[in-house]
């Protein structure tokens, strides 16, 4: 759950602001060293969000890349939006109000109204990486603290004619059909109220601590047996 976690917590939270560029298959791109530590702290910062529900403090703010095989999307061929490109690697500067997540986790009903941010691609087409930048206002509706709908909102996007029309196609798809809501809206609950608490709650912290302790005694254990085990006589030539 965890590469899902990292993948939807851009998508999901923000209102989709990567839930488009999920949609990217994407070919040769090696995925580099710093972008999971990068994914994995955006996540913490959020998460402590959700968890703390405290009303003073930063606003998210988050600077992460996702890169994407080909290979590990093929749900959008089910659902009607065929794919023929290769690699995908999308960026995007994540800003969200700590109010608005608040209000979204605690309030009867909240709407989420992400301020519009622009997502910049590289996409394999054709042996050769092109540029493809988005520009998205993704919405959340929020209800006793669970998301409820959601909508990608496309505002624009440049790049290869036939790039463009995909997505284009995919995220018109989706905000009027919803053809990949119901598995987005699921994992974006499971990630807000199992996943934050599993990681990063209490349980999570006590669980560290105590694997942190197991680990100390063994390597004392370890120490020690080296410690009391007699060192073997050496054996010289002439005692033989």
């Amino acid at each position: 759950m965890q590469k899902r976690a990292a993948k939807l917590l851009l998508a999901g939270v923000t209102g989709g602001l990567l839930v488009l560029a999920a949609c990217l298959p994407a070919a040769a791109l090696e995925e580099p060293e710093s972008e999971k530590p990068a994914l994995k702290a955006c996540e913490k910062r959020l998460c402590t969000m959700v968890l703390d529900k405290a009303p003073a403090g930063d606003d998210l703010a988050c600077d992460v890349q996702k890169t994407w095989a080909k290979s590990t999307l093929k749900e959008g061929k089910s659902k009607g939006v065929s794919w023929g490109f290769g690699d995908a690697r999308c960026n995007v500067d994540l800003k969200l109000e700590r109010k608005d997540i608040l209000a979204a986790l605690t309030k009867p009903k909240h709407t989420v109204r992400v301020p519009p941010h622009q997502v910049n691609c590289v996409i394999e087409r054709e042996g050769e990486l092109k540029p493809v930048t988005a520009r998205l206002a993704p919405k959340l509706t929020f209800k006793n603290g669970k998301a409820d709908k959601v909508w990608i909102n496309l505002e624009s996007i440049e790049g290869p004619d036939d790039v463009k029309s995909t997505i284009w196609a995919a995220a018109k798809l989706e905000d009027t059909l919803g053809i990949f809501h119901r598995p987005m809206i699921k994992s974006i609950n499971k990630f807000l109220h199992r996943q934050c608490a599993k990681n990063y709650g209490p349980d999570a912290e006590a669980k560290k601590d105590k694997d942190g302790k197991k680990t100390k005694v063994a390597a004392d254990k370890a120490k020690a047996a080296t410690k009391d085990k007699p060192e073997k006589a050496e054996t010289s030539t002439t005692d033989r």
